[in-house]
């Protein structure tokens, strides 16, 4: 008997083929959507959007609020969105009239979307493809570990790369 035919399946006295492998599938983290609000010193808030719930404008409001009790902790200057601009870009959360609203109670500027440009944000173009790069191949068992390896990420990029970024929206202006 060769090597071959021992690996065969018996049936009946019947070599048939060899048994198929068997594989087994690991569930694999999900996707995480967050929300990255940074200045020029580093991450000011990250907010992870919850299982089965969408961002609209009350959830994108709350986040504004949020973010203004980080800067009065930050700055703790009496305009504390003096010289803060937000840049976002067309999604309906972001357009709709409650969050307009909400933006001018706070005090915030924003810098406008492109007119005439894709419906991407330019971190689309810049931020995301190298946090995608550094994660590429990796496999995660859980949000929790996709989460903080992007945070490690996002907190190991210096201000430059930050700047740069504006830089390319400002041209595409």
């Amino acid at each position: 008997m060769t090597r071959r035919q021992s690996n065969n399946q018996w049936s009946g006295g019947i070599a048939v083929h060899p048994a198929p492998k068997k594989f087994r599938v690991q569930k694999s983290a999900g996707k995480v959507l967050a929300s990255i609000f940074r200045d020029q010193d580093g991450t000011l808030l990250i907010d992870y959007l919850p299982k089965n719930q969408t961002i609209n404008a009350e959830y994108y409001s709350s986040l504004l609020v949020q973010l203004k009790d980080v800067l009065k902790e930050k700055r703790r200057a009496r305009e504390v969105t003096k010289g803060f601009f937000l840049l976002h870009d067309n999604a309906p959360a972001h357009r709709a009239l409650a969050t307009q609203k909400k933006l001018a109670y706070l005090g915030f500027q924003c810098l406008d979307h492109p007119h005439h440009s894709p419906d991407l944000a330019p971190s689309d173009y810049h931020l995301f493809p190298g946090l995608k790069k550094q994660l590429k191949g990796r496999h995660f068992s859980s949000d929790a570990e996709v989460i903080a390896a992007a945070e490690t990420w996002l907190d190991g990029q210096n201000s430059d790369f930050f700047f740069e970024w504006l830089a390319k929206v400002r041209a595409t202006g």
